[in-house]
């Protein structure tokens, strides 16, 4: 090892094996767990409870992107299969996190679900697939910055849109603007990074007065359609053979908005306590934002008024024609729709803190190209500032696809969806194995009891029709520019994960098993 300015020492392979403060070093248990992971701590442990359930609630961030993704729900399923889809994917995601959440108890590290298939797998498959579940989880989290940034950047541009009749609705617009809040968001993850736990409360305050801010004008003052309208009117504008095909394809907005809690996982080498407070955080904001987001998704289908109107919205979301519609008001819809801007941008820096994490963990493990550069922590900082700023170069570069084709950058977006279910099906499956094989666990100190192997079958057949249906286009007749390439870049990057992995990876790839010493 060598000595580094500013305290701390630098191993061989690069690593940052830096001077915590004393009381950014977290519990006892924490310090157990990183010595029988194997692991130095490099990272200040500042989350509490209430942090990392706001840190999980407003990245997640369910009420907003349902009003957000609105159009492809209505398109496929209508309200019907909105509210009926919303109760089975929230239910079904349950199950996915509780699988999820006893894991993290057995080894909270920033890996996650590469470093659980790297322990849990059989021997003789351990390295390959959990170098291939750290590159989707990799690919996942970058392509979800991209993701929030273009939401919530398009949702200004629908604004403009709506108070200037004059304006035209340009793509290097709205990549300008993916850039802008990026950016913004990476100033809280560098020179804020300390006062993220702080920040992260703050952000779930204006999560929760949010969500009443915009409901209650609806309730007040919006048209209701009838019950019968809402619960029992399926659509099939995707000339799909049957509204229950349409329904499963619309899925993908209620996937969306609830998809992802493993981001607090990611920011477990940060949380006192992480192996108890961890688990319970995960599944608080599990709960939390399936009640608000279906709160808000029923709401928005009472008072929808004609969907074929509001779909067809100049603004291009129906959400802000519903706000406008709703409150006859420029200045009303405005300050409603200023709030999602405002969360959504929130969201964007949970999802920077959650990807530079990610990328970082699998660095250190050498799982990727340059992997000193990304797994190094800067000194005093205590934070991997190379991940956090190749995020934003890595957003700055995908939103570029936007000025090209809008379609392209709608498939880095559903991107996010097929890989952090590729790495939730893998991870399941090695846990659900070793249980079927009545092989020991590691310890934990959250377990899901005598429930655990119907918790992990009950995921896994939610998670497999899904993933395939997160494939699909909105419509059953397709061209290039309607069509979900998706796929083609999810394979893409696959097939550049086995070449690198076969050429060089295995060479250099340091599996997290062969670090672990639990006795």
């Amino acid at each position: 090892m060598s000595s580094i300015k500013g305290g701390g020492q630098v191993t061989a392979n690069g690593e940052y094996t830096g001077n915590v403060p004393a009381k950014y070093r977290g519990t006892t248990a924490d310090k157990l767990d990183m010595s029988a992971l194997g692991r130095e701590q490099v990272l200040r442990r500042n989350f509490r409870f209430i942090s990392i359930v706001g840190f999980g609630c407003t990245l997640i961030a369910t009420w907003e992107v349902v009003l957000t993704l609105l159009a492809q729900g209505l398109t496929d399923g209508g309200t019907a299969g909105l509210i009926w889809g919303f109760l089975i994917v929230a239910c079904g995601f349950l199950l996915v996190f509780l699988s999820l959440a006893e894991m993290a108890s057995m080894a909270p590290t920033s890996g996650g679900q590469y470093h659980w298939v790297s322990e849990f797998a059989p021997p003789s498959c351990q390295k390959f697939l959990s170098y291939i579940t750290g590159w989707l989880c990799a690919m996942g989290w970058q392509c979800a910055i991209v993701s929030i940034a273009y939401l919530a950047g398009t949702i200004i541009q629908g604004l403009i849109v709506l108070n200037d009749t004059t304006y035209t609705f340009e793509a290097w617009h709205g990549t300008l603007l993916v850039i802008a809040i990026t950016s913004f968001a990476i100033l809280f993850n560098t020179f804020l990074a300390k006062r993220l736990p702080f920040v992260e409360v703050l952000i779930l305050i204006l999560h929760v007065c949010g969500l009443f801010a915009i409901i209650i004008p609806l309730w007040v003052l919006a048209p209701r359609r009838t019950a019968k309208q809402v619960f029992t009117e399926f659509n099939n504008d995707g000339g799909w053979n049957s509204a229950g095909t349409a329904t499963l394809v619309g899925f993908s907005t209620t996937i969306t908005s609830l998809i992802g809690y493993d981001c607090a996982v990611h920011m477990s080498e940060e949380i006192k306590d992480a192996s108890a407070t961890l688990p319970k955080a995960m599944i608080t904001s599990v709960i939390v934002n399936a009640c608000s987001g279906f709160l808000m998704l029923v709401t928005i289908c009472f008072t929808l008024g004609d969907i074929t109107s509001v779909l067809s919205s100049p603004t291009g979301y129906p959400f802000i024609q519903v706000f406008y519609n709703t409150t006859q008001s420029l200045p009303g819809t405005n300050t409603m729709t200023a709030i999602l801007v405002l969360t959504l941008t929130a969201s964007t820096i949970t999802e920077v803190a959650t990807a530079s994490r990610q990328l970082w963990s699998f660095a250190r493990d050498r799982g990727l190209p340059f992997s000193n550069f990304f797994g190094y922590v800067t000194p005093g900082w205590n934070i991997p500032l190379n991940a956090v700023m190749v995020s934003l170069a890595v957003t700055a570069l995908l939103s570029l696809i936007n000025i090209g084709s809008s379609t392209a950058l709608l498939a880095i977006v559903t991107l996010t969806i097929g890989s952090l279910m590729s790495s939730y099906v893998i991870t399941i499956s090695c846990l659900l194995l070793k249980r079927i094989r009545g092989e020991p666990l590691p310890p934990h100190r959250w377990s899901l009891g005598r429930f655990g192997m119907a918790i992990n079958i009950g995921a896994l057949m939610f998670l497999l029709p899904v993933f395939v249906f997160c494939f699909f286009s909105l419509t059953s007749t397709v061209d290039k520019t309607s069509m979900n390439w998706c796929v083609v870049m999810y394979g893409g990057v696959m097939i550049i994960a086995i070449v690198y992995y076969v050429v060089r990876g295995r060479f250099y790839y340091v599996p997290p098993v062969a670090l672990v010493n639990r006795e």
